[in-house]
């Protein structure tokens, strides 16, 4: 196992990247992205392989270079109408064994140079998933409160994400708890700042912030039928 991952030279080239976001400048600086992000990612990846189990049994962390817990560097444009090819940060999501994209229940590391967090949860789940959670949430409101407020998670994380502004289709308006059935996303963030991101406790810090978040995680993955 390695003690270090991310360094200033990780951070100095996605700052480099994201002035210099073109093919061209990649493609010279290709080794650069190997020494210091990609292989980092890898070595992280690989090494929290033999950590999930303490976190969960049914989570995966898969260090391969493409279709594994890493995600890819080439940013999708069609559909933005921001083309700039890579993006300028690192993305790591340690998904459930059932799911097939970012959508699916799952733990994440985000690195960047303006910003670094841990986050888990459901991040824009599709609308049956949705459905599940919020159904699970009017039948068992005290387990619900007890994943939601509980002290060792809400201590780091804070929930986040996208709301509707009226309650859901089928819910009532005056369930009392309406502002969580209005959720759109079930994640929760912690912060990380980019000196833990480059020390050598990074590993077991993020494994401690990811046990802290085992009540919310078990509730989520309850509610869509998925074993935690």
């Amino acid at each position: 196992m390695s003690d270090r991952y991310f360094t200033k030279q990780t951070f100095a080239f996605l700052e480099a990247l994201a002035e210099n976001n073109s093919r061209e400048w990649f493609e010279e600086h290709k080794q650069d992205y190997e020494d210091f992000v990609r292989t980092p990612a890898l070595d992280f990846i690989g090494d929290m392989s033999g950590e999930m189990p303490a976190i969960s049994r049914h989570f995966l962390a898969q260090p391969k270079k493409v279709g594994g817990s890493l995600m890819r560097v080439q940013r999708d444009t069609r559909f933005s109408r921001d083309k700039t090819p890579y993006k300028t940060n690192i993305g790591i999501q340690f998904r459930h064994e059932v799911g097939k994209d970012v959508h699916a229940p799952g733990y994440y590391l985000h690195i960047a140079p303006d910003e670094c967090f841990l986050a888990i949860g459901l991040w824009r789940p599709k609308a049956d998933a949705l459905f599940r959670i919020r159904s699970a949430i009017v039948e068992h409101p005290d387990a619900w409160i007890a994943a939601r407020d509980d002290k060792a998670f809400r201590e780091h994380f804070t929930l986040e994400g996208d709301a509707l502004v009226n309650a859901p289709r089928g819910f009532a308006k005056d369930h009392p708890l309406v502002e969580d059935l209005k959720r759109k996303d079930f994640i929760g963030m912690a912060a990380l700042s980019e000196s833990a991101a480059t020390s050598k406790k990074l590993r077991p810090l993020v494994v401690e912030r990811f046990r802290q978040a085992a009540p919310y995680m078990e509730f989520l993955c309850r509610a869509q039928g998925l074993r935690f």
